[in-house]
């Protein structure tokens, strides 16, 4: 073999070796930590004003498993308790603790389960009605871009008495906008066992537009509605709970 053969024959091994390297795709982690910070001009769980319609400062962590297991903490301020439960309830405080697993059934079918534990911490709202902790398990499916999801509470439900098996049905997509922008409809009925007149039920509509700006900065605007009921979410001088609003925040990931 000449000279020149030789330097053709290194010369095409060497690219060979680099295309595959370059296709070599690095090892998927056994696992994930990512983090939040956020602020929100209002905080909103299901329709419902949660800091009687002032701001709130929100974070979390979120543990993800190769597996398809995940579990994450997140917290938020709150005056619900206070300001509508009554004197001398009190908790300014939310920290939700929930844990699941992922995974798929088909190739554009997926699902979701876990148990969430809404946690505020030192609430006295057991002097008036009874503890605001609740429990709640859940399931989801997604079929490209909507989610259905039920949740259903196995303790009573945020501080309302005798409502073990107070349940949440939701229905939502996410549509990509392109340019980083994300549109969200999503509709959800919440109902509460064993309150008068079926006062406590009610259902929930939103549309949320977000904008994602890369390096984990996100924005997001939402209209919301409800038909919640003056005779169980109103409490004078304060507003109904669920009554419209636009609610905007400010999100970091990282």
């Amino acid at each position: 073999m000449n000279l020149k053969s030789k330097s053709s024959l290194a010369l095409t091994v060497l690219l060979a070796s680099t295309a595959t390297f370059a296709q070599t795709k690095a090892p998927e982690p056994d696992y994930t930590l990512s983090y939040n910070v956020g602020v929100v001009s209002e905080y909103r769980f299901r329709g419902i004003a949660q800091t009687s319609f002032d701001p709130a400062v929100q974070a979390g962590v979120d543990f993800a498993h190769k597996s398809g297991f995940y579990a994450g903490v997140w917290g938020s301020n709150i005056s619900w308790i206070k300001d509508y439960v009554g004197t001398p309830a009190d908790g300014g405080l939310e920290i939700d603790l929930y844990g699941g697993y992922k995974g798929s059934i088909t190739k554009d079918l997926s699902f979701d389960v876990g148990v969430i534990m809404y946690q505020y911490p030192g609430n006295t709202a057991s002097r008036v009605t009874t503890n605001a902790n609740t429990t709640e398990v859940y399931g989801a499916l997604t079929y490209g871009p909507v989610t259905a999801k039920y949740s259903q509470a196995t303790s009573n439900f945020i501080a309302n008495n005798s409502s073990a098996g107070s349940a949440y049905f939701e229905l939502a997509a996410t549509f990509d906008l392109g340019n980083g922008f994300a549109l969200t409809p999503h509709v959800g009925r919440q109902t509460i066992p064993n309150v008068a007149n079926n006062a406590g039920d009610y259902t929930d509509y939103s549309l949320t537009l977000t904008k994602d700006f890369g390096n984990g900065l996100s924005a997001s605007v939402a209209a919301i509605g409800t038909d919640a009921k003056d005779a169980f979410y109103k409490v004078a001088p304060r507003d109904n709970l669920g009554k419209s609003t636009v609610v905007v925040g400010l999100k970091y990931s990282f």
